[in-house]
């Protein structure tokens, strides 16, 4: 396959390439900037704002695939006040994407997995009242709408994913280990309540692959590996960082995991088993290792 990965330069994005690539795709990323990472920045490279561009240029000609893992969420937000967040996600989800998958299909893209999230399965009643939650199933539905004969499309509904790849910046990431160890002053551990399901970045490119080559057209799959309290996750974070303890749970906003990003609600409890794994086919039980490698690599750094 020939292959476009729409948000390429990013973990969820720029995994998907680095697999898609080393089962022997040919893979070009894009994105409004080279990627940072240099084994994402090695690869072939397309400039591009979804948003933004007219798409329909003949840029996204002689592609026969495409994955796009570059939808909008609350860390493009902007907080100025310069825009409410159902105007942001309306226009940077529900026109922008389905606007771009049209110039795709136009273009003679034949398959396309769409990367979208678990919310509006798991958390439905969040339709109509979250506006990150709603903007995601109005986009799910319009670009599932454009399945066709000559051009298959289905979407990947993750969870929470956690990855690592070389050379990319992760913040969020560096600031809970350094949280776990005990070393933000001011910042005491515990946990919040409810949990969740998560999937490795490297899970979900396993299923994105198997998804553009055996998916059902204009059907959603609800992805994920390991359900996990927050009070798991997070004492599984500190035995890796080298602080084992057992965390108090609390019902305060969580510094590292606030409110703000738990759309099924605050205190949500998410579990469930994901859907259709004859077909995507993509590894279990990888939360563990995965925390103790990162954690590892970072405590290596510092």
């Amino acid at each position: 396959m020939n292959v476009l990965i729409v948000g390429g330069s990013g973990l969820i994005g720029g995994e998907i390439a680095l697999h898609l690539r080393k089962h022997g795709h040919d893979v070009t990323i894009m994105a409004r900037k080279i990627p940072q990472a240099p084994v994402l920045a090695a690869l072939a490279f397309l400039q591009g704002d979804y948003v933004n561009d007219d798409c329909g240029d003949g840029r996204l000609a002689g592609f026969d695939s495409l994955v796009f893992a570059a939808a909008a969420d609350i860390r493009n937000l902007p907080y100025d006040g310069s825009v409410t967040p159902e105007e942001f996600y309306t226009k940077y989800n529900d026109v922008a994407v389905p606007r771009f998958f049209t110039a795709a299909k136009a273009a003679g893209i034949q398959r396309a997995v769409y990367i979208g999230t678990f919310y509006p399965v798991v958390a439905p009643a969040q339709i109509g009242q979250c506006a990150y939650v709603t903007s995601r199933h109005n986009t799910d539905v319009a670009v599932r709408a454009l399945n066709s004969a000559d051009f298959k499309v289905c979407c990947l509904n993750a969870p929470f994913v956690l990855g690592q790849i070389a050379g990319l910046d992760t913040p969020h990431i560096t600031a809970l280990v350094h949280y776990v160890q005990g070393a933000i002053p001011d910042l005491p551990l515990f946990a919040p309540t409810g949990g969740t399901n998560h999937i490795s970045s490297h899970s979900l490119a396993q299923a994105a692959l198997n998804a553009l080559e055996n998916g059902e057209g204009g059907k959603g799959y609800l992805v994920g590996d390991e359900n996990l309290s927050w009070k798991d996750y997070l004492e599984i974070w500190c035995e890796a960082a080298g602080n084992p303890r057992q965390l108090e749970v609390r019902e305060d906003d969580h510094p590292m995991l606030p409110n703000v990003i738990m759309f099924a609600g605050p205190g949500a409890s998410i579990q469930y088993e994901p859907e259709d794994m004859a077909l995507l086919k993509y590894d279990r039980q990888c939360i563990r290792p995965l925390i103790q490698q990162i954690a590892t690599s970072l405590s290596a750094v510092e």
